[in-house]
């Protein structure tokens, strides 16, 4: 007998581009899961709530509180004028928040938007806090979508998300593994912003610059590109290090932009593995994804036995709210959604926190 779940899955990541919401489908069939996307939108932030939530790290304990009340209470708002808007009635929401602190090394991760003022203002039971039990596990808390790539697109040899930070997953020798690999909309987006335009527009202005080689070997620089996976970024870690060398950088916006696209896509050749002697499918998602010049420069570093395939806009942008819709499904099951392979911790586990309306 067929299993289906109608979920709302929201994100919330840390380029700040906006909240994305996606009301999808999960059907297990045959053994397997398959997904629909059947609504979406992505709520652009006021000015206001951007200032609130990029310098929530300086705020005061009280100050953190209220915002994650705030923000919890505003994420269920948008839902509930969501599901009016629509006539649907989801079985739940699945949140991951928005991350302020990502230290796995202090055992530290926080995600705003509390599970509990979610649920009182969309009037729908949530699953969210997902990562605090696998760091209690000894784990990184991150990444969390692989389980979600292999389980809804095991058709491709890797997965990359290039969203505020970049990250790879892949099944190697019967295991997941996954990593962030670099930033990426987190610093091509900062860059754009201080010409005054949102993101670069296709890489357009990258484009149109030239390579900063001193640029690229301070970014390339820092031991992390060296470590072992299991590891992952944080914002803190970007603004030490990434952020740091473009601004100490002399060479123009447009020549910073391109030297950080080169930057990225050979972060990522040195990330992924040969898997097997014939074709590579790589699946390219997340905002950067629409930055054409981006996309060319990791097919280049790549080469032609890595076929880098760019989905449907709607897959694109909302991968990670659909992903995050499943693992909600996964942890409504009472089904592992959070792997020991990805993240470190001394057991695969069950993470999220249930708030029944």
């Amino acid at each position: 007998m067929d299993t289906s779940y109608h979920v709302i899955g929201l994100m919330s990541g840390t380029s700040l581009d906006g909240l994305d919401i996606a009301h999808c489908r999960f059907t297990y069939k045959s053994h397997n899961w398959i997904y629909e996307i059947l609504n979406t939108t992505t709520l652009t932030y006021t000015n206001e709530l951007i200032d609130s939530l990029r310098d929530a790290e300086t705020a005061s304990g009280l100050e953190l509180v209220e915002l994650d009340h705030a923000f919890g209470r505003f994420m269920g708002q948008q839902v509930h004028e969501f599901v009016q808007q629509h006539g649907i009635r989801p079985d739940f929401v699945a949140s991951h928040g928005h991350t302020i602190f990502h230290q796995p090394g202090k055992h530290i991760s926080l995600q705003l938007g509390h599970g509990a003022y979610l649920a009182a203002h969309a009037q729908l039971p949530v699953v969210s806090d997902f990562r605090t039990l696998d760091i209690a596990l000894g784990g990184q808390g991150a990444p969390l979508v692989p389980i979600g790539d292999a389980l809804l697109f095991g058709k491709y040899d890797y997965c990359i998300n290039l969203g505020g930070i970049a990250n790879v997953s892949y099944s190697h020798n019967g295991k997941r593994l996954a990593f962030d690999t670099s930033a990426c909309n987190m610093l091509l987006n900062t860059l754009a912003n201080s010409v005054g335009k949102p993101y670069d527009n296709n890489g357009e202005l990258a484009r149109s610059g030239m390579l900063a080689p001193q640029l690229l070997e301070a970014l390339n620089r820092p031991a992390y590109f060296l470590d072992p996976a299991p590891k992952s970024l944080g914002k803190e870690w970007i603004l030490e290090h990434s952020l740091k060398s473009i601004e100490e950088s002399a060479a123009s916006v447009a020549d910073k932009l391109h030297t950080v696209c080169h930057h990225i896509a050979q972060q990522l050749r040195q990330a992924l593995p040969q898997l097997h002697e014939g074709q590579h499918h790589v699946l390219l998602t997340g905002g950067g994804a629409f930055n054409g010049y981006l996309v060319e420069q990791i097919q280049q570093q790549l080469g032609s036995k890595y076929n880098v395939e760019v989905p449907a806009p709607e897959v694109v942008s909302f991968k990670e709210a659909l992903i995050f819709a499943f693992l909600g499904v996964l942890r409504w099951r009472g089904e592992h959604n959070c792997l020991s392979s990805v993240t470190g911790a001394s057991r695969d586990n069950i993470g999220g926190a249930i708030y029944l309306f």
